[in-house]
């Protein structure tokens, strides 16, 4: 009896400290820097896991529906959402930039294509990994290089991530065409591909990375450099300035349109035929209208986008860097494109009452 007693004790007193803990934790609504806040979460992250394991109390098991005084242990883990892991830009203190639209973005840039003007910016000079974001130039050297789109590329072992480990659903010996391996790295990030591309050019992977730093030089964005082409080395890093100028030099060419728009593809590498989705979410939503896009994530960058998109009749260029998560960075944009069209609903009110 004294057993039993003890273990009921134990359970309230743990359920109460879970309970402390928890209520504790940094609300969403937080109006303290993104930094520090980070920093505040994980604290709590580290007291949950000391919780949990001071919470392995006990209970009474019944036999045969009666109660008797053996006992198993049991585990309460307070709810509490996993923190999101420090980016580059958060070591850099861009978390504690604000901006009029409350973007998750720690960067972000919005431009007229045609005009080159800016609408809108936020820490738009500072250089940071940018991920896949890489493989939009990575498709820039692969075509203006006027190779045979047509050749039959392997995917080997080198083009294997070892830094990461990750996924990809090419396997070794999987072979493409060059048009093929183009279209699943620019539509659905396909690392494997990308690589492969780099591999393929004439000169080899070395080549191919110096090719786009040249091109980069070439550009003017001088904020640029270029490790790999898969944009899984954090060494790859631009800013949002330099992204806008690879975008509207991307742009140029229907291929890389077509291909980083297709929101399905699919690909027979010598197998079971494998089925892409594009890897932007608003590639399928009727209200945009993107004419090129592309994503990218490592744990460095955060969650990154740049896009080419009509708003209200106005070609625009946007670009986002280190957002947390997926929802975030696509609710960013729709942020940006209700801003841009609100902007010209107002400006079309004013040269109405100007004429009047």
């Amino acid at each position: 009896m004294r057993r039993f007693f003890l273990g009921n004790l134990i359970f309230t007193l743990t359920a109460l400290l879970a309970f402390s803990a928890a209520w504790s934790a940094p609300s969403r609504g937080d109006p303290r820097p993104v930094v520090k806040k980070a920093h505040r979460v994980a604290d709590v992250g580290k007291r949950s896991r000391k919780l949990e394991s001071k919470s392995r109390a006990m209970k009474p098991v019944a036999f045969a529906g009666k109660r008797k005084p053996g006992f198993q242990r049991i585990a309460y883990a307070p709810s509490l959402a996993a923190p999101h892991a420090t980016t580059a830009g958060d070591l850099a203190g861009l978390g504690l930039t604000r901006d009029p639209l409350d973007l998750s973005a720690n960067v972000a840039l919005v431009i007229d294509q045609s005009s080159l003007e800016t609408l809108f910016e936020k820490n738009s000079h500072i250089a940071l990994p940018i991920a896949s974001i890489t493989k939009l130039m990575t498709s820039l050297v692969v075509v203006e290089a006027n190779l045979n789109l047509d050749e039959i590329l392997t995917v080997t072992e080198e083009d294997v991530d070892r830094k990461r480990y990750s996924h990809s659903r090419l396997r070794i010996g999987s072979q493409l065409s060059r048009a093929n391996m183009l279209h699943i790295a620019l539509m659905s990030s396909e690392n494997r591909a990308a690589a492969a591309l780099g591999r393929h050019y004439p000169g080899g992977l070395p080549a191919f990375i110096t090719a786009m730093n040249v091109k980069a030089v070439e550009l003017g964005m001088t904020n640029s450099r270029f490790a790999d082409p898969t944009g899984l080395s954090s060494a790859n890093v631009s800013s949002a300035r330099d992204l806008a100028r690879l975008v509207v030099a991307a742009y140029q060419h229907p291929l890389i349109r077509e291909y980083s728009t297709d929101s399905h593809y699919a690909v027979e590498p010598g197998g079971p035929t494998l089925e892409y989705r594009n890897s932007n979410g608003l590639i399928e939503n009727p209200e945009w209208a993107i004419g090129l896009q592309k994503t990218g994530y490592i744990a460095e960058a955060g969650r990154c986008m740049v896009m080419q998109v009509n708003v209200a009749g106005r070609p625009v260029v946007m670009v986002f860097l280190d957002s947390k998560t997926k929802q975030s960075r696509l609710a960013d944009a729709d942020r940006i494109r209700k801003w841009l069209e609100n902007r010209a609903a107002s400006a079309m009110t004013q040269r109405q009452a100007n004429r009047g």
